[in-house]
């Protein structure tokens, strides 16, 4: 159970082919994915995606939202309509 929790968080979604939906993975998918040599490919490809933010200039959207700390509170209650 905590493997496939493990799974789901390296793997993440998979696009359903007829809605274009994200959707979790299936155990079964997980378990044909952690098989093959697939999650030493994911796990590289993202370590190298950290490396590129990391590297990144403090201005830019992408460095603010992963490095950044959210402040403040959020409004209570439903969001007004627009």
């Amino acid at each position: 159970m905590f493997q496939n929790w493990v799974l789901k968080g390296i793997f993440g979604t998979k696009k359903d082919e007829v809605g274009g939906k994200s959707r979790q993975l299936h155990n079964a998918e997980l378990n044909d994915l952690s098989s093959s040599s697939n999650i030493i490919r994911v796990i590289k490809s993202r370590t190298r995606w950290a490396g590129h933010i990391a590297r990144m200039e403090e201005g830019t959207g992408v460095y603010k939202v992963s490095v950044g700390k959210p402040v403040g509170k959020r409004p209570l209650g439903r969001p007004r309509c627009r």
